[in-house]
């Protein structure tokens, strides 16, 4: 249970990130004040603003709070399970912000192609996810579905998994795309096999492993550019 809150209120004026909000626009305002927006509330010992000042400190940056799940919020004193959950609706909704496109479906025709959609979503995570495209005959993306969660160094899915997902939703073909945490997007041997296993199983279930890619921070490596498939 949350303690009894230092309220907004409570601060100057001009350092009420509503009201500035208000006055300048959103992007005036710094990480944290937009974070104590999202917060509402502080502590009874500190306002909001200080809460998400020392939130960011503690996990070292904004893009540190991507990965955190719920039970990791909860463990940074001054975070019960409401402000938590407030603060994962907030990260997901401008994930998906990220990831919204225009009516028209949006068509991979390069490895460039299928890097612009999962780049922003994967360079920045702290655990390997393993995540698909799945694509129509047309190669439009009918699906993105991520189908496994690593630790820092260890990857992470069998085909079956990815092979029953593509045919749940009637793929003809399929990208694949897992990040490195490292931030280098250099093929590891395990990559590299992990892909042969692929390819293989989808030459037998007809539905083409187009490329896999290794997404770091800041770019990204295909497979099937480097000749690895």
């Amino acid at each position: 249970m949350e303690s009894q809150t230092y309220l907004l209120r409570d601060i100057p004026h001009e350092e009420r990130p509503r009201e500035r909000m208000l006055e300048y626009g959103a992007s005036a305002l710094s990480h944290a004040e937009l974070l104590a927006i999202l917060l509402r509330t502080g502590t009874r010992q500190e306002s909001a603003v200080h809460l998400a000042q020392r939130i960011l400190k503690q996990v070292g940056s904004l893009r540190n709070l991507v990965d955190l799940s719920v039970e990791e919020l909860m463990s940074i004193r001054g975070i019960g399970s409401a402000k938590a959950l407030q603060l994962k609706a907030g990260i997901e909704l401008g994930q998906r912000l990220s990831r919204a496109r225009k009516e028209e479906p949006v068509t991979i025709r390069s490895p460039k192609d299928a890097a612009n959609v999962l780049s922003e979503q994967l360079r920045y995570l702290q655990k390997e996810h393993f995540v698909c495209l799945f694509l129509n005959t047309k190669n439009h993306i009918i699906a993105q579905e991520t189908l496994s969660i690593g630790s820092l160094n260890a990857s992470i899915v069998h085909p079956r998994e990815v092979f029953r997902a593509a045919i749940k939703c009637s793929s003809a073909s399929v990208v694949c795309a897992h990040n490195h945490p490292s931030g280098d997007p250099t093929p590891s041997p395990e990559d590299i096999s992990l892909t042969a296993r692929l390819k293989e199983a989808g030459d037998i279930v007809g539905i083409e492993v187009l490329d896999h890619l290794i997404i770091g921070d800041g770019g990204y490596v295909s497979l099937k550019e480097q000749g690895l498939m």
